[in-house]
């Protein structure tokens, strides 16, 4: 009963393996993604809400590959010293996971803020030219996200780009895309967003960070499951040397 165990345990740590290889490439492009993401909206707020967590869970999924081939040959070879190895590293991954999530929320109550105080900024340095940082950045946001001006288009009524140009329009960038000849004409609302873009630019760097709070929470679950096989497997071993490989099937010496 006791052999049927560990031959399972071992069993289910060799099959998490190829799940920590799946996990390692999905949690780099997770953090991949962020990068990506997040730098569309980067002049709405500091690199470091994104640079940080980004940045660790692009490295826990290179540990986790290497893991998951460590853990494989350790459980296969039962090799002691490379499952307690497989345990050690596993332990700290996970602890990283932890901070990874703690960090996440942290920053994620911290983004409503930093777009509040920048939000205002960027868009009084709005030239309209496609060569400005921020003028690209404010036509993307206001594109992908159907939204026009801060709170609503009227914001663009106070900017300086607005008050030099004196045409009573706002970027075309606010036009809704079944408006055909739409020329960002205060006279013509209906044709142009109605919805501000600040709300919605917090909402999507919010979501965007629970996708890494949930990554790293899921894949810490699987790997606690990992390290109590581990620890089965050792447990046995040290208490009777002399058990079923798992391929061979032989005695181990």
């Amino acid at each position: 009963m006791g052999q049927c165990g560990i031959t399972s345990s071992k069993t289910v740590l060799v099959f998490l393996n190829f799940i920590f290889w799946a996990a390692a490439g999905i949690l780099c492009y997770v953090g991949a993604y962020v990068f990506i993401t997040y730098d569309d909206y980067d002049h709405f707020f500091e690199d470091v809400y994104t640079f940080i967590p980004a940045v660790t869970i692009i490295a826990v999924g290179g540990l986790l590959f290497i893991i998951g081939l460590i853990g494989c040959c350790a459980t296969i070879r039962e090799s002691r010293c490379g499952l307690v190895t497989f345990v050690i590293i596993l332990l700290l991954v996970f602890v990283t996971e932890v901070a990874v999530v703690v960090l996440g929320y942290i920053y994620r109550s911290k983004v409503e803020d930093e777009v509040n105080h920048s939000i205002q900024k960027v868009y009084n340095e709005y030239n309209g030219t496609n060569a400005d940082a921020s003028s690209r950045a404010i036509d993307y946001v206001q594109r992908q996200l159907h939204c026009c001006g801060i709170h609503t288009y009227s914001d663009w009524m106070s900017t300086r780009w607005f008050n030099e140009f004196q045409n009573n329009s706002v970027p075309v960038s606010c036009c809704k895309p079944n408006v055909s000849n739409c020329t960002g004409s205060l006279a013509r609302p209906g044709d142009l967003y109605p919805e501000g873009c600040e709300a919605l630019v917090v909402k999507k760097l919010k979501e965007i960070m629970m996708y890494v709070i949930w990554a790293a929470l899921t894949f810490a679950a699987i790997q606690v499951f990992g390290m109590l096989c581990a620890c089965v497997v050792l447990c046995r071993r040290s208490r009777d040397p002399a058990y079923e490989l798992l391929i061979t099937g032989g005695t181990y010496a």
